[in-house]
């Protein structure tokens, strides 16, 4: 914990009550009010506001202790703001007299305790909880030298590290050694904000990511399906946060897990021979991950038609979706990206890494679990008889007869 936190520091969060913030007493609309269980968390929201200045790296603030008073209502589109403020530290315990407001009036005043953990040791304890045995384990910041790479090229450069995807003569098709290898390298760059300040990802030769390695599916039982699936959730969702910028340069073909991958960073370049696809369907089997973050950047209608087509989409008609920020030559794209990072190096370090997290931290929580649900889906679906068709089909280089056709 940082020093500097004293009695009479203040957090404030401001909100406007939305639909999922309300309840409605009886039957009439005009009786749509902002809810208790939403105040409190506004309240607690503010708190956390105020301790996070003074949070050492991998260090969260959890609320342990909450009291409150609901004594006003606060209607629909209303501006509402919570106010926190320190009036005790015991330890690594901070007590705080909390309030909330619709404009200039009260409507809630109470008292809240929040203890600051580290965050590892948090997730950990959630893990045990819930009875997960994913496997799936945070992938927390590394100091050291970064291991020899075998499916990933690695370099930094003027402080811009280039990750590239090295598996050609499969496509780079991501596999159990991949997976491995990139959250070796995701470590290693949360650890390293200051040596490395913007990150590009790319493919050698044609291919930017064909998606998983179809071909070493079937060497695995469905509970290590599973595991390696939220595992690689896990893994993309890390690009987002990582304090580094991320810009995907992609320079062909981006197809599932290729396509996440993409999706993920922060930027999105694209050569005129890219292309973009979430074939799953045509083997079998839904998207193991990654639908809730395609959806907030495209929208559902063309989250279903990615998804429920199969069919990819090129480089343009991405550009034309919101899924790609520029199309450029393909003897352009790194130099393009390179220019990116350069503009972005410019800028204030600090001031870029609060307000990547801020804009990721704005999606809340629900679209970074939702993966589970997807996983679950994908491994249900290969066990079925027409994920086995698909995978044959796909050995045998021909069209799959599915059952329902």
């Amino acid at each position: 914990m940082q020093p500097g936190l004293q009695p009479g520091l203040t957090g404030e969060l401001t909100w406007i009550v939305d639909p999922t913030m309300t309840i409605t007493l009886g039957s009439l609309p005009a009786a749509t009010v902002f809810s208790t269980p939403s105040m409190i968390m506004l309240m607690e929201r503010s708190a956390r506001e105020a301790l996070r200045p003074f949070l050492d790296e991998g260090e969260e603030s959890v609320g342990i202790e909450v009291r409150v008073e609901h004594h006003g209502p606060a209607a629909l589109g209303d501006s509402v703001r919570g106010l926190a403020r320190v009036t005790a530290l015991e330890g690594r315990r901070v007590n705080f007299e909390v309030q909330a407001f619709a404009g200039d009036r009260e409507i809630g005043r109470g008292t809240h305790r929040r203890a600051i953990v580290p965050l590892a040791r948090l997730v950990e304890n959630i893990a045990k909880v819930s009875g997960d045995q994913s496997g799936v384990t945070p992938l927390e910041a590394k100091r050291g030298e970064l291991p020899p790479l075998t499916t990933l090229s690695f370099a930094v450069a003027s402080r811009i590290a280039t990750v590239t995807f090295n598996r050609p003569r499969m496509l780079h098709a991501v596999n159990v050694q991949m997976t491995g290898e990139w959250e070796q390298v995701v470590a290693w760059l949360a650890g390293h904000p200051e040596d490395v300040r913007v990150v590009i990802v790319t493919g050698t030769g044609e291919t930017f990511c064909a998606g998983d390695d179809v071909k070493e599916l079937p060497s695995l039982s469905l509970e290590q399906a599973r595991a390696l699936s939220l595992r690689q959730a896990n893994l993309w969702l890390a690009l987002e946060r990582l304090p580094q910028p991320v810009i995907a340069a992609v320079n062909g073909p981006a197809l599932g897990a290729g396509c996440v991958a993409a999706y993920s960073c922060d930027f999105r370049l694209a050569s005129h021979a890219a292309s973009f696809g979430m074939p799953e369907i045509k083997l079998g089997w839904p998207p193991g991950y990654g639908l809730a973050q395609l959806t907030a950047l495209v929208g559902k209608a063309r989250t279903l038609e990615l998804c429920l087509t199969g069919e990819p989409i090129s480089a343009h008609r991405a550009l034309d979706w919101g899924l790609v920020h520029e199309v450029v030559p393909g003897a352009r794209l790194m130099l393009q990206a390179q220019q990116l990072a350069g503009r972005l190096l410019a800028l204030p370090a600090e001031a870029l890494r609060a307000t990547k997290r801020l804009i990721h931290a704005d999606e809340g929580a629900l679209p970074k679990i939702t993966h589970r649900a997807d996983t679950e889906a994908y491994v249900r679906c290969l066990a079925l008889p027409d994920a086995r068709e698909g995978l044959a089909a796909f050995a045998e280089k021909r069209r799959p007869k599915f059952k329902g056709r």
